[in-house]
């Protein structure tokens, strides 16, 4: 168990973008048009075969931050972190993964829904959460209502955030980032680099102003 007197940190914060990779072509896609979009950071959710790939693919170039997302498993985790992920983002909390990535001195946001989610991630050192499904669960409403309860936790949600209310959310006090897949969603992915730069930019200027 983490020692409560050194918590932990995730370093992100703003805006992140959020992908499943497709393959090679998509992986370049997306991350030339985060970079001329300037917003150079990159959650590969795993939820197909090419994940890890994706991730090795964009870890290698450089310019990119990019974390392994949706890890369900040790195993997933270990194999990510090889792929050269330098962050960990999960669905829920589960112990063993957070665990393993503190180890692994990667920093690491499990998923939370509940006050008692809150308390198991503060036992584990964490101060950083991820809402998931923030849409479903509350969003605002939700953070609003933890935040009082658990003053120095931050939040990001994901999951139903996008550009029409990723101002409302940065703008809360106890948001500290906001994860989406409208930035390189597929259709924009096949528009080209340019269609994600643009929404990357936009979000950029969302996230300024919400400053």
């Amino acid at each position: 168990m983490s020692d409560l007197s050194a918590p932990r940190t995730c370093e992100l914060s703003g805006v992140v973008p959020l992908a499943t990779v497709r393959d090679a072509a998509a992986a370049d896609t997306i991350a030339d048009g985060l970079v001329s979009g300037g917003l150079p950071v990159l959650e590969v959710a795993l939820r197909n075969d090419y994940g890890l790939a994706a991730i090795e693919r964009i870890a290698a170039r450089g310019d990119v931050a990019v974390g392994a997302g949706t890890v369900l498993t040790h195993e997933q985790l270990r194999r990510s972190l090889d792929a050269g992920a330098s962050f960990v983002v999960a669905p829920g909390l589960d112990e063993e993964i957070v665990e393993a990535a503190l180890a692994a001195g990667v920093p690491v946001l499990p998923g939370i829904m509940t006050p008692s989610d809150v308390q198991r991630g503060l036992r584990l050192g964490l101060r950083r959460l991820k809402l998931f499904p923030a849409g479903v669960a509350g969003g605002l409403a939700l953070i609003s209502a933890l935040a009082p309860v658990f003053p120095g936790v931050g939040f990001m949600p994901s999951g139903g955030v996008n550009a029409e209310n990723l101002a409302e959310y940065l703008a809360h006090p106890a948001v500290f980032a906001a994860s989406g897949s409208w930035i390189a969603s597929s259709e924009r992915v096949a528009a080209g680099a340019e269609a994600v730069a643009a929404a990357a930019r936009q979000a950029v200027t969302i996230q300024e102003s919400a400053a």
